[in-house]
């Protein structure tokens, strides 16, 4: 088996990826310290074809050469938008009948692998800060939380993890 070279891989241009019909999930970074997990978080929304990226509160916004370090373009190719308050994404995103998923260890949340993505239905997954997690009042505010289930000593993943198995979780339930 060989590996193949970036020139064989037949990734879309920035102007083709922006034409292409995109995934019906969103993205909301809610503070997040990390210049590096917020350019991974790009570079996982671009290859699964999402939507948008909310960056909130204290979440840095490109450009920066740390988030572009993991990025690697992805902040040219994915659409994104800076909100202060991560509520007002949430409100008006639930106005137009999006259906926000708070990643988050909570009573009653629904573990990841249960979750099945409804037809026709346009979700937004939050992710929160390295230490503190998603705020409270977001958690009260989303429609739905789910947790990653983890068996190990630890009790969280990186952000940028998370990110990652979520996305592709959801992405490929929604194929």
């Amino acid at each position: 088996m060989r590996k193949l070279k970036n020139s064989e891989l037949k990734r879309l241009t920035i102007h083709e990826f922006k034409q292409e019909d995109k995934t019906p999930l969103i993205v909301i970074l809610d503070n997040i310290r990390s210049l590096n997990n917020i350019g991974s978080v790009f570079r996982t929304c671009d290859a699964f074809l999402i939507e948008k990226i909310y960056l909130c509160g204290i979440t840095a916004q490109p450009p920066h050469k740390d988030i572009h370090r993991t990025a690697l373009g992805s902040t040219d190719s994915m659409t994104w938008e800076y909100v202060n308050d991560t509520l007002d994404v949430i409100h008006r995103l639930k106005s137009d009948d999006v259906k926000i998923i708070a990643i988050e260890q909570a009573e009653n949340a629904t573990m990841l692998n249960d979750f099945i993505p409804q037809p026709d239905t346009k979700y937004a997954v939050v992710f929160g800060n390295e230490v503190k997690g998603v705020t409270q009042n977001v958690v009260n505010t989303s429609d739905i939380v789910i947790e990653i289930p983890q068996y190990g000593t630890k009790h969280s993943l990186n952000i940028s993890v998370s990110a990652g198995v979520v996305i592709w979780d959801i992405f490929s339930k929604l194929q």
